[in-house]
């Protein structure tokens, strides 16, 4: 099992409560179950081999579910305390989004890039996969940065007309230099320079909610900083595969990219 369980706490027996996320249950929503238990201690929930966020609200607990992009309408469940809690998915049909670069670098890889790319991926995948029980997520996120929504999470991607993942994150349009909040409280747990992300910051929330922000002109934070919310983490830049200044931001729960929307107010 890939999941590295960091400062895992002994008999865990609370947890903060926080304002439970309404259920979205479709492919990059959130799904929330509530976990029938024996005593006030923290159940163990696993949902496709990843360790699931808990909340305790109104004396009952709760497990956060992040839905990939990729998942399936139709069946699911959850792994509670070793019994199964099964819930429905339902299907969501994204728009397309065709994009035109000045060059295909970001497209035809030589072999340099694709050896550079393959290593940052699994850097990435290592922080995608932390779990920190020493932190209780804040889900009501602030918008880190001003400026509108100019592409929205979930689009069918095409770059000059080659079909790529769909896009996993929301993108926020603004100038260049324009600063950079951290959504909710946690730790920089990465920072670099990728060749498709640009300059790079991902921070953990705790309890498998991770935030990245990519594209940055300047980072103002380092691996190992532990962050308030709204403190400022960068600027806004145009590095890495873009065409134009813009912040990407991409929500991350149990390993799965959810939509980033779903834990802003709805009129941010």
């Amino acid at each position: 099992m890939m999941i590295k369980l960091i400062a895992l706490v002994l008999g865990f027996m609370a947890c903060p409560a926080w304002a439970l996320p309404p259920s979205n249950p479709v492919p990059g929503g959130i799904v929330t179950l509530k976990i029938a238990a024996a005593s006030e201690a923290r159940p163990e929930v696993f949902y496709r081999g990843q360790a699931v966020a808990m909340s305790r609200h109104r004396g009952d607990w709760y497990a956060i579910v992040g839905l990939n992009l990729n998942s399936k309408a139709g069946h699911h469940q959850v792994q509670a305390n070793g019994k199964g809690v099964s819930f429905q998915v339902k299907n969501k049909d994204y728009p397309e989004q065709h994009i035109t670069l000045k060059t295909r670098k970001h497209i035809d890889l030589s072999a340099a890039d694709l050896q550079r790319h393959r290593q940052e991926k699994k850097q990435a995948a290592a922080v995608f996969r932390r779990f920190d029980l020493t932190q209780s997520p804040d889900l009501a996120f602030l918008k880190p940065v001003a400026g509108p929504y100019s592409s929205p999470f979930g689009l069918r991607r095409f770059f000059n007309e080659s079909p790529r993942k769909p896009h996993s994150g929301l993108d926020i349009a603004a100038p260049k230099g324009t600063p950079i909040k951290a959504p909710a409280a946690g730790k920089v747990v990465l920072t670099g320079h990728f060749f498709f992300n640009g300059k790079v910051v991902y921070v953990d929330h705790g309890q498998g909610l991770i935030s990245m922000f990519c594209h940055l002109s300047d980072i103002s934070v380092s691996s190992g900083d532990t962050l308030q919310k709204g403190q400022i983490l960068g600027k806004v830049g145009a590095t890495g595969r873009v065409t134009g200044p813009h912040l990407h931001w991409s929500v991350s729960l149990n390993n799965a990219r959810i939509d980033p929307m779903l834990l802003l107010p709805a009129s941010p």
